[in-house]
């Protein structure tokens, strides 16, 4: 699959929201980290939770799939004093398997591919030092080379660029022999550093939070054995969710509406632009008939940003998206590529800072975009091209595998 053709017709029906890649990941490296045994239920098969299955093996732990969405994982009961990781394209792999071997007694090569290679990785070679830790890298980018173990220590970090690298150490930390505690500034996506705290609670771990600006982490705390149960995902529900407010008769079904997942403040979005959340018996639906333009914040939600960009494109109105700063650093310059690609449909998008303008007439024009090889922004305009003018052919758009890989398979099944 590389180019995928959509084009305007009636589509109804039901979809089923596959389970979470963030919440899946970070459950399956908590599990790796039991001396024990462990059941993940609900795992997903997006090509970032295959490589952290990977990985987790590579590390020494054992797997086994009880049924297409039940897995039992074996703990790693003494980790390597040596291995070569590939981690794939996945962002907040990377960033919690560096930490977590960071923590261990061994040298380590962290490797990765795709757009992971221009990602920047500064964090790891300005952060483990301060805990004693050696690392080199490729001019802060991967591959990267670690050695540990980390000692514990009070430092100072900068949660501005990505929440996950604390992710990392709230994963690792605890595994030290001493106690450490993080200073945390200009924290952004708090909603997920919550779920990462949800997960080490449910396997055991605790740590001290003052409202995520510092932490404090007790050593030699151990990950204890559980039955984990991977939530759906919001953010892949978002593409849905837009695609029933602008008018497709569909129920979105699996969504937890307790979730503490930051994609869930789509629903605030709606609301803002006179949309209705209607409950169904078994799901959602918006109703969108009366939506207008918009503002909104996605500082602490930037995988919205596609969805969001859409929605607006088919409001009349000039919409207010803050936030674009957390885009530079995606599968792709998220902000960017929107505009660029949006432009080829004749729809406006202005970036003035950390405020993306989309310039909505209600109506988006058929044309040929490429995904950037992002698995957001090919959903997010196939989810356009049910609506456009003229046909929309999406280029590289086996991209979607990265946290989606039914995606085309389930906007086919819509009949």
């Amino acid at each position: 699959m590389s180019r995928v053709k959509i084009e305007k017709k009636e589509r109804k029906g039901r979809i089923n929201i596959p389970t979470s890649k963030s919440d899946g990941q970070r459950s399956l490296l908590a599990a790796a980290l039991v001396k024990g045994k462990s059941t993940l239920t609900n795992l997903g098969h997006s090509n970032d939770e295959l490589s952290m299955l990977e990985t987790i093996q590579q590390l020494g732990a054992i797997v086994n799939k009880k049924n297409e969405k039940t897995y039992l994982i074996e703990g790693i009961y003494t980790f390597p004093k040596s291995a070569t990781i590939n981690i794939g394209e996945s962002g907040l792999g990377i960033r919690l398997i560096t930490s977590v071997c960071a923590a261990h007694n061994g040298q380590f090569k962290i490797e990765g591919k795709g757009s992971l290679t221009e990602r920047p990785m500064h964090f790891f070679t300005e952060t483990l030092p301060q805990f004693e830790s050696k690392i080199n890298s490729n001019n802060n980018h991967i591959p990267l080379f670690v050695e540990g173990p980390m000692i514990g220590n009070k430092v100072v970090i900068d949660g501005s660029l990505s929440s996950q690298y604390l992710s990392g150490l709230l994963m690792s930390l605890p595994l030290l022999k001493e106690d450490s505690e993080l200073i945390v500034t200009d924290l952004k996506s708090i909603p997920y550093v919550q779920m990462t705290l949800n997960t080490l609670k449910q396997f055991g771990i605790e740590i001290e939070n003052d409202s995520f600006k510092q932490f404090k982490i007790k050593g030699n705390q151990s990950y204890k054995p559980t039955n984990y149960n991977i939530e759906s995902d919001w953010s892949s529900a978002s593409y849905w969710l837009i695609a029933s407010a602008i008018g497709m008769d569909i129920e979105i079904t699996g969504l937890q509406m307790s979730s503490l997942q930051a994609d869930k403040e789509l629903l605030n979005a709606f609301l803002a632009a006179n949309c209705s959340i209607i409950k169904t018996q078994n799901g959602l639906k918006v109703e969108g008939t009366k939506r207008t333009a918009f503002q909104f914040d996605a500082t602490h939600c930037p995988d919205l940003f596609p969805a969001l960009a859409v929605f607006a494109a088919y409001c009349t109105g000039t919409s207010s998206i803050k936030g674009v700063d957390r885009l530079k650093h995606k599968e792709s310059d998220r902000g960017v590529v929107l505009q660029q690609e949006f432009k080829k449909l004749g729809v406006k998008i202005e970036l003035n800072g950390d405020e993306m303008l989309v310039h909505g007439t209600g109506k988006v024009n058929g044309g040929t975009i490429h995904s950037n090889n992002d698995h957001r922004i090919a959903m997010c305009f196939a989810i356009a091209g049910c609506f456009s003018e003229g046909e929309i052919s999406v280029e590289q758009a086996e991209a979607v595998g990265k946290s989606y890989p039914d995606f085309w398979r389930d906007l086919e099944g819509l009949c």
